[in-house]
């Protein structure tokens, strides 16, 4: 069990950061302007898609931020030896960096698109929460890519669900307290 527990908290460090990335990203200054929303502006039955708070910006930066946290991964497991004392059998020094780390930040980043698009059909609106579809789909996004490279025993899945719920409950609350988010969860 703390092994799933461990490798769970592990495995999506990449999707979670990423996933956070976006908020980041909105308050530097240079890339402040570069917000073009992912769906250009266009509506679908007179809604907009994913809504301006889902911009190339954010997925872009939350596709860097995943490959550098994967990348860290891999030189930390390199030198501890970690992954073989809980990584059940994750071979970190042979995941694709370069291509794991970039699906991580599409997954979270594209799930959470995803979850806004049917956020807008049932008229929430952006920024408003949708428990707990708003803290689970990078979740979903980040294990189902996580699915192409790595098998886990289906309890590692479930502490996965379990602790980033928890965990991003836990930043958002943070997030607001801090100033960074409007809402606390």
């Amino acid at each position: 069990m703390i092994q799933d527990i461990q490798i769970a908290f592990w495995l999506l460090l990449p999707a979670a950061f990423a996933n956070a990335a976006p908020i980041f990203s909105a308050t530097v200054p240079y890339f402040r302007r570069w917000n073009t929303p992912l769906d250009f502006g266009r509506t679908y039955r007179g809604k907009e898609i994913f809504g301006a708070n889902k911009t190339w910006r954010g997925l872009l930066t939350g596709i860097i931020v995943a490959t550098i946290i994967l990348w860290l991964q891999k030189i930390s497991v390199a030198h501890t030896g970690w992954d073989h004392a809980v990584g059940h059998g994750v071979d970190y020094a042979h995941l694709p960096t370069l291509i794991l780390g970039p699906l991580f930040g599409l997954g979270a980043l594209g799930a959470d698109a995803i979850e806004s698009f049917f956020k807008r059909l049932r008229g929430i609106r952006p920024g408003r929460s949708w428990a707990p579809f708003d803290q689970l789909d990078y979740v979903i996004g980040g294990i189902l890519v996580s699915l192409l490279f790595v098998r886990l025993h289906f309890s590692a899945y479930l502490w996965m669900v379990a602790i980033w719920f928890t965990v991003h409950l836990l930043a958002s609350y943070i997030g607001w307290q801090v100033g960074l988010k409007k809402r606390p969860i």
